[in-house]
This record gives C-alpha cells, sequence and structure tokens, in this order.
C-alpha cells in the first residue's frame, strides 16, 4: 500500500487520540476525567495516582508526538507534511476520537512532536517549562510561558520558515487550551503542583 501525506495526518490523529492517562488510570479503577483537575495528562495523574502513573502517561504522550513525525519524515522527507503531521498528533490528544472529541492540553504530546522536528527547541522549551515550575510549582504557568516563548526559540535555535510557522500554531494550540487555566492564575486560585484541584 502506497503511504500518502492523508494516511500518515490520519494515522497521527489516531494515535494522538489514543488517551494514555485514561487508560492508565482505568488499570487502577480511577475514572480519570472525574478525579483532580478531570484532565487526562500526566500532571493529573500525578496529583491523582503519583509519579510512576503519571511517568508512564507523559512517556506515553510524548511517544505519540513523535512516532508520527519521525515517521513522515523517513517516509515522505517532507518538512511540510511533517510539520502537518504533528499537528495533527496533537490536536489527536486534544480532541480524541476515543473520548467524544475531548481530550487534554496537548503539552507532552507537542514537546513530542517537537523533538522529532525541532530538537533543540524542544530541549529549550522543556528546560524554561521546568524552571519555572520549580520556581512557582504551577505546571500550567510552565506550559504558557515556555510555548508562548517557542516561536523565538524556533527563530533562535533552528530558523526555517516551515518550523516557525508550526511553532506559531502549536503556540496557539497551546494558548487556547490553556485558557481556563490563565483565568484561574490571574484570580490566584490555580491549583500548584502537589494541590488538590
Amino acid at each position: 500500500m502506497r503511504i500518502t501525506p492523508f494516511l500518515l495526518v490520519f494515522g497521527a490523529f489516531f494515535m494522538g487520540s489514543i488517551p494514555f492517562g485514561v487508560l492508565i488510570a482505568s488499570v487502577r479503577g480511577v475514572d480519570l476525567k472525574k478525579e483532580g483537575s478531570g484532565n487526562i495528562g500526566a500532571t493529573n495523574v500525578l496529583r491523582t495516582m503519583g509519579k510512576a502513573p503519571a511517568l508512564l502517561t507523559l512517556v506515553g504522550d510524548v511517544l505519540k508526538g513523535t512516532i508520527p513525525v519521525l515517521a513522515a519524515k523517513y517516509l515522505l522527507h517532507n518538512l511540510t507534511v511533517e510539520g502537518i503531521v504533528g499537528l495533527f498528533a496533537i490536536l489527536g490528544h486534544n480532541f480524541s476520537l476515543f473520548l467524544r472529541f475531548r481530550g487534554g492540553k496537548g503539552v507532552a504530546t507537542s514537546i513530542g512532536v517537537l523533538l522529532a522536528i525541532s530538537p533543540y527547541a524542544a530541549v529549550a522549551t522543556v528546560v524554561l517549562w521546568l524552571a519555572v515550575i520549580s520556581l512557582t510549582r504551577y505546571s500550567s504557568l510552565g506550559a504558557i510561558v515556555s510555548f508562548g516563548s517557542l516561536p523565538l526559540t524556533v527563530y533562535l535555535l533552528d530558523n526555517s520558515g516551515e518550523k516557525l510557522v508550526v511553532s506559531f500554531i502549536i503556540a496557539a494550540l497551546l494558548m487556547i487550551r490553556h485558557a481556563d487555566n490563565i483565568k484561574r492564575l490571574i484570580k490566584g486560585t490555580e491549583p500548584r503542583i502537589g494541590e488538590r484541584a
């Protein structure tokens, strides 16, 4: 069967839709959507179940961003297609096929996409994310600051027209998905890591 960009995009959306946090929580009899913040990502898994399940969730969510982009890179060698595939992996996480088109915020999956498209920018984003978290204990603020800076990071470390466009779209998706967090941060009601949501 001939691999086309459409198949890669659909495969990316499908893989991105796999809700690792929900699956890992269900093994322990936990409905993640009804616990903590209700989010399906690693931060809520950490809050509700601890470090090991959170780490598994994080790895799964990162890989579902990395694997589709690497497949596109290997099969088609087209940077534009790689970017589109990466964006659909993130959209799959955000609007999961398996959760009635609901999902998470896409932070870990976005990191996975960046690792395949722009590794230096990915590392810089993770370092900035962790630095903000270590200073504030707000996971959401770490994501907002690090991904809000992503276009500048890509411009400085890996200047490419296609990658810059993808970085702006990733940043926009992250800001949209964190709209409620931004409101809570302004009000001072956003839970810190380790606090109950």
